[in-house]
């Protein structure tokens, strides 16, 4: 759920921005870890959005202002010159304008960027790595349960008027089956109906956070995939703080900024975790007391700690944790295509077999 604040900086400053939290209890906790006192605080209504222009390409425009940049634009040229071509320059990349925010200190804004860019990059590389994992195995349910309801819904109602009017004796497996093919026939509106309804309903659940929430805290009780999400939700975290604390920010409020990017089942221990370090206890303590690190995890970090180069090595640990996800997703991806295919097969094997099991009977019969 997206939740548009306006708020104080500790410079006083008025902050206005869009946020993505469960439900406005989690949009005020995130605000609180940014040490932000809210001026006012409302959700974006789903139907509002709808009709808004499109966002700006934040990592197309932050491309091309590098580009003209390093051909020897000055800032204040390089920004009119995409100004002119963009209708809509509204944003809510909050970790963009921290990282910009940070520069400015350091004088490094092509560093800045061209950081964000790479950033970004890998966060997309992964969220595709994800979504291309899910469409194969998607597509093979969806085929298996088309053939399965033609199946049921047409083809087996067909031969049950057959069988009734030879008046032959049928085993039991095979009159289950038929009689289920002539329920789905003779109330196939409703039927229709219901799976509509409930892949709206499914549709619907999902977009909403809180449905998301408990869904991301039913799958983290699995074992195997609770372990993946873990640390695909590590490799945002370590990739964000990298970023920004590369950038100049300092650990604390480059730790708070990132909050947005954690679980919503994680998100008490990481605010946790950051008390911590804003009393004064080590990064890699607070993050590895509060699960928050792995085991090569917190020796990196202890490691950043003494190097000074605590952003880069949480660069290292995201890429650690991305390609163990990689792996992870190639893995499981080999194994359930071949098992879903051998499932859908037997599904629709079983159907046919039933079917004509009393044919072969009766052909049998008349020998």
């Amino acid at each position: 759920m997206e939740f548009r604040i306006k708020a104080l900086d500790a410079s006083a400053s008025v902050v206005s921005c869009v946020i993505d939290a469960v439900d406005e209890a989690d949009a005020r906790r995130q605000l609180a870890l940014k040490e932000l006192k809210i001026i006012s605080l409302e959700p974006v209504r789903r139907l509002r959005r709808l009709f808004q222009a499109p966002q700006l390409q934040i990592a197309v425009f932050s491309q091309q202002l590098v580009s003209l940049l390093e051909a020897g634009l000055s800032l204040v040229e390089a920004l009119e010159a995409l100004a002119q071509k963009e209708s809509n320059a509204g944003t809510k990349h909050t970790l963009y304008v921290a990282s910009v925010r940070a520069s400015e200190k350091t004088g490094a804004l092509r560093e800045a960027l061209t950081r964000y860019i790479a950033y970004q990059e890998q966060a997309d590389t992964l969220r595709k790595t994800l979504v291309n994992a899910c469409i194969y195995p998607a597509v093979l349910l969806v085929a298996g349960l088309l053939v399965t309801l033609f199946l049921m819904g047409y083809v087996v109602p067909r031969f049950s008027s057959i069988y009734e009017d030879v008046g032959t004796e049928l085993p039991l497996a095979s009159r289950l089956l038929l009689e289920w093919g002539k329920l789905i026939d003779a109330h196939a509106a409703l039927m229709t109906a219901g799976v509509v309804g409930g892949l709206a309903a499914a549709i619907y659940g999902l977009a909403r956070p809180t449905v998301r929430a408990a869904a991301g805290a039913w799958l983290a009780r699995i074992p195997a995939i609770g372990r993946q999400l873990h640390v695909y939700q590590l490799a945002r975290l370590y990739r964000t703080v990298g970023m920004l604390v590369r950038g100049g920010m300092p650990a604390v409020p480059a730790l708070r900024m990132s909050g947005g990017v954690v679980l919503a089942g994680a998100r008490a221990a990481y605010a946790a975790a950051t008390r911590a370090v804003t009393e004064g206890q080590s990064l890699a303590d607070a993050m590895e007391r509060n699960g928050l690190t792995t085991p090569v995890a917190a020796r990196m970090l202890r490691v950043g700690e003494r190097s000074g180069n605590m952003g880069e090595m949480m660069e290292r640990i995201a890429d650690f944790c991305d390609e163990e996800l990689g792996r992870w997703v190639a893995v499981m991806t080999r194994l359930i295509e071949p098992v879903l295919m051998i499932v859908i097969g037997l599904v629709i094997g079983v159907i046919v077999v039933l079917m004509y099991f009393p044919i072969f009977q009766l052909a049998g019969s008349i020998r």
